[in-house]
């Protein structure tokens, strides 16, 4: 299977991260890191991709990564249809005081817009 896995360099992408890279080992996965600049994070998009490789010098995987630019989830949704990945994971969603979840403008968008299979990481 192809996965294409969102990153924004939030806490719960990189959780993200090790779900999929540990469900990739199981599985056979083929992983490619889609990483996103995001205005809300203080990591910058170079930042985040040296985090992405230490992380992942820990496992002896190996996966593609790529920095996109512009819209976060209108990029994801592109690449993800572009490419054919069988599914595109991303992180988020926080429970509103009432137990709804909230989410994002990017998440909400990949959400609405991707033909793709959509993995949410919470």
């Amino acid at each position: 299977m192809k996965v294409l896995l969102g990153i924004g360099g939030s806490d719960g992408s990189f959780e993200a991260l090790a779900d999929t890279v540990t469900r990739a080992e199981e599985a056979g996965d083929a992983v490619t890191v889609a990483i996103v600049d995001r205005d809300d994070i203080a990591l910058t998009p170079d930042e985040i991709e040296t985090e992405v490789r230490e992380r992942l010098a820990e496992t002896g995987m190996d996966p593609e990564i790529r920095q996109l630019s512009g819209h976060p989830g209108s990029r994801l949704v592109e690449l993800a249809e572009q490419e054919q990945f069988d599914r595109l994971v991303v992180a988020g969603g926080e429970r509103s005081p009432l137990g709804k979840i909230n989410f994002d403008e990017t998440l909400e968008f990949v959400l609405l817009n991707a033909e793709t299979t959509v993995t949410l990481v919470r």
